[in-house]
């Protein structure tokens, strides 16, 4: 009777200890993501199979128009890890916040285009226009940049360049009439194509190097909570394998989340994005180069930065050691 009692009170004292103990608590993270796109997506993915849960993660995802106000974000505590375009991240850097760091990379080149109206329909076309950039500083802004001097032009001076916001709203601005252009990349571009805007600077034929979308943390967590940063990286290698293996899902969420519900945008757009994205999360430093190239043309701080300070890529290691690439066929 006394041992069954001690193994009864036993037990009671190990589940207390394993509900209340913080060791055995699910880890808590909060995630930025700077444009609801194809490339952005893994998030939700993860989110509709349950993998947080499955990680021991206990996650939440803020969406913040701008890697620019993302980066801020992340600098006064709000976020620990962040799905961004790199030129925010990149720009931190420079200014002395040494520390962000990349850790991943879902997408190394840029996809953007910048879509005209009906009478625009060639780069020439776009002196004097007014184009959306979304926000400046972010992806939309850098394409329309670099695609515009690529074809001769100087974006400065040739054309009038307006904060339209998060991609949702550059897009309403180019259909309703507010802009001339837009900077518009995956599903937005091809939306756009639907409706009759016309390809004025193509970036599908462009593809410039360029950190498009990027997995930022801050090396003061990693040096805290280096688990809960692993956790989370094993987490996007899932749910990157569930996003390209299942086209069905894909539209099922992509739709849901940014409200795309035409069937045959959603499969354009889902099969140009698959053929630009890194299948197993590499972030590259040519793409982080290009990204510091462009920025030294106004900060020549810049050119003092070298790619790979920028780079973290213990956890990268860690899933190729660790076999889950090719658990999941990633290759």
């Amino acid at each position: 009777m006394i041992t069954q009692v001690v193994r009864r009170c036993g037990s009671l004292v190990i589940a207390y200890f394993w509900i209340s103990c913080p060791a055995f608590a699910a880890e808590r993270i909060v995630g930025l993501q700077s444009a609801p796109s194809v490339a952005m997506a893994l998030p939700w993915f993860a989110e509709e199979a349950r993998l947080y849960a499955k990680h021991d993660l206990d996650f939440q995802l803020v969406y913040i128009a701008s890697s620019g106000i993302v980066t801020a974000a992340m600098s006064g505590g709000s976020g620990n890890v962040a799905i961004v375009g790199g030129e925010g991240p990149i720009r931190a850097y420079i200014s002395g916040n040494t520390d962000f760091v990349f850790i991943g990379s879902v997408k190394n080149v840029l996809t953007h285009s910048l879509m005209g109206k009906a009478d625009l329909k060639r780069p020439e076309d776009l002196k004097g226009k007014r184009i959306g950039v979304g926000r400046i500083g972010g992806n939309a802004h850098y394409f329309t940049m670099y695609g515009m001097r690529q074809r001769g032009l100087d974006p400065l001076k040739d054309a009038n360049l307006i904060q339209t916001g998060g991609a949702p709203e550059t897009f309403l601005a180019l259909s309703t009439g507010a802009v001339d252009a837009a900077s518009l990349t995956t599903p937005q571009d091809t939306r756009a194509a639907f409706l009759g805007f016309n390809y004025v600077i193509d970036g599908r034929e462009i593809k410039p190097a360029y950190v498009a979308t990027g997995f930022v943390t801050l090396r003061s967590v990693i040096a805290k909570r280096p688990k809960a940063i692993s956790q989370f990286m094993h987490v996007m290698a899932e749910s990157l394998k569930i996003m390209i293996s299942d086209r069905e899902l894909a539209f099922k969420v992509i739709s849901r989340k940014i409200g795309l519900t035409d069937r045959k945008v959603f499969d354009a757009a889902y099969t140009a994005e698959l053929k630009v994205l890194e299948p197993r999360l590499d972030i590259k430093a040519g793409a982080i180069q290009a990204n510091l190239d462009e920025i030294a043309r106004t900060d020549p701080r810049a050119k003092q930065v070298k790619a790979e300070q920028l780079i973290d890529r213990r956890f990268l290691d860690e899933m190729e050691k660790d076999g889950t690439f090719d658990k999941l066929g990633l290759k």
